[in-house]
Order: C-alpha cells, then sequence, then structure tokens
C-alpha cells in the first residue's frame, strides 16, 4: 500500500479504472426519458417506462445499475414528440385545389416494440410523415372545401388520427392529436375563380330569402286586408240603412264639393231629375 501511495501515476490509473467501472454500472433515467437495456444485442428491461396512469414523482426514473461493458442503454423520449407533414395539394369533392399545412403530435408507449421496429424516434416519425399525408389526402377528397370551415372539421381530424394510430401502433407510438395549420386555396385563377363562385351562390341565397319575405309580407297584406274587409262588413251589417245613408254622404261630398281643383272646388255643376236614384238621400226616409 505504501508502495502504492508513493506512486502518483499508479493511483491515477487505478482512479480513472474505478470511474470507468463506476460510469459503466450506474447510470441515472431522466423523467423525461425512457431506458432500453440492450445486453449483445437482446432487450432485456425497460426503465421508467411510459404509464397513462402513473402519478408524478413515482416513475422509474433515477439512479440504476447495470452490468459494466455488457448492457448498453438506448434513451427513447417519453414526452409529446410532433411530425411535420410537408405541404401538398388536395382535391376536395367540390373539384377544389387545396394547399395543406398539417401536423401531429404522438407519444412512444411502448418502447421495447419502438427500438425493435425502428431504433429511433426519428425513423418513427420518417414513418408516420407520407402517412400522414395520405389519410389526409383520403379524408379531405372525400369533403368539399366547406366542411373544414364548419363544425364537421373535427370530424375529419378524428378520422385522420384513427388512420395514422393504426400505423404508429406498429412502431409502439400513440397519436395524441392531429391538426390542420393551413388549408388555402391556391393563388391565382383557382383563388378568383372560388371568390366569384362564393359570390354568386350568397347574391342566390339573398334573391331567395327576398322573395319569401316579399311572399310572407303578401300574405299578411291580404289576411290584414280581409279581417279589415269583415271587420268593416260586421260593422255594417248592423244597421244597413246607416250604410246607406253613410256611403251615400260620402259620395255626394266626393261629386259636390271635391270634383274640382284651385278656384273651381265646389262649383260643379250636375242636372239630375229629380226623381233620380242617386239622389234619395235628399228627399228624406218615408
Amino acid at each position: 500500500m505504501e508502495r502504492m501511495t508513493r506512486n502518483p501515476i499508479a493511483l491515477a490509473v487505478i482512479a480513472v479504472i474505478a470511474l470507468v467501472l463506476i460510469g459503466s454500472t450506474f447510470s441515472i433515467v431522466p423523467e423525461t426519458q425512457q431506458a432500453v437495456i440492450v445486453r449483445f444485442g437482446e432487450p432485456k428491461r425497460i426503465i421508467n417506462r411510459y404509464d397513462p396512469g402513473e402519478a408524478f414523482g413515482s416513475s422509474g426514473a433515477g439512479i440504476i445499475a447495470r452490468w459494466p461493458f455488457m448492457d448498453e442503454i438506448h434513451w427513447i423520449d417519453k414526452r409529446i414528440l410532433s411530425v411535420e407533414m410537408d405541404q401538398q395539394q388536395v382535391l376536395s369533392t367540390d373539384q377544389l385545389r387545396l394547399q395543406v399545412d398539417a401536423f401531429a403530435r404522438y407519444r412512444i408507449v411502448d418502447p421495447l416494440r419502438m427500438y425493435i421496429s425502428a431504433r429511433t424516434e426519428d425513423r418513427v416519425s420518417d414513418q408516420l410523415r407520407p402517412i400522414l399525408g395520405s389519410a389526409l389526402r383520403n379524408e379531405l377528397g372525400r369533403r368539399p372545401f366547406a366542411a373544414l370551415l364548419s363544425p364537421e372539421r373535427g370530424e375529419v381530424m378524428d378520422n385522420i388520427q384513427r388512420a395514422l394510430n393504426r400505423v404508429a401502433r406498429q412502431y409502439g407510438a400513440e397519436i395524441v392529436d392531429v391538426r390542420i395549420k393551413r388549408a388555402d386555396l391556391p393563388e391565382g385563377t383557382p383563388l378568383q375563380s372560388a371568390f366569384q363562385r362564393m359570390q354568386t351562390a350568397r347574391q342566390q341565397e339573398a334573391r331567395s330569402i327576398r322573395a319569401q319575405g316579399s311572399k310572407q309580407a303578401q300574405i299578411i297584406r291580404a289576411e290584414a286586408d280581409a279581417a279589415a274587409a269583415k271587420t268593416y262588413a260586421d260593422a255594417f251589417n248592423q244597421d244597413p240603412d246607416f250604410y246607406d245613408f253613410y256611403r251615400a254622404m260620402q259620395s255626394y261630398e266626393t261629386t259636390f264639393i271635391n270634383n274640382g281643383s284651385g278656384e273651381e272646388m265646389g262649383r260643379s255643376s250636375i242636372i239630375l231629375s229629380p226623381e233620380n236614384q242617386y239622389l234619395k238621400e235628399f228627399q228624406g226616409r218615408r
């Protein structure tokens, strides 16, 4: 021992060997990572596996021990990951070409399957990206452009998520969410044509609404006129003689007083026989 203490080089070599052994034996698993322990290429165990019902602070993260120089650790992210889809054109059922940007969020829930099938998260994203584009084209190709502007959009996203999830399970992943960032018409003629069709459709809808309003107004007006006529008839039928007298007075007023205009108003001259029925109200009641 004294010989070793007197030889600092030997102490340094022993310290380095000890550090290497400790580093190869013990590792720290972060909360955000899942560790797959592989021995000679064969997976042996999984540390800090994702558990949806796991309480905070009760995961398998922390210091772990493994066989030095035999066990290798492959780290797999435990957090939600994102895969972006390249912008592409989609043809809707109303023959509109749309420029669509979309993305999906996923999580590795089966690290062993993911390690066997893909090894890394980047390869999982590379496999999911074309499937996302294909599912998006298939779903939007069965719907009109207006579906993306209505509550039906949620159903579209759910269908795409289910289609993508069937593929994601093969890589030990679970799709958490799918969203369309943008769905625009291409610049130029298609866009102007779409605006023109939308304007024409709204004008037709406005004409239809005005026609319905005019129809309802005529119906209401006719019903009101009928009700007024009925009210007048009921009132005058209570005393027909008075009604005849009243109508005759109105006729006399129009004929004898208001039959002129300006200076000649009230100067009408009419020659009638005293026995004329038109003047019966002047003859008094018998």
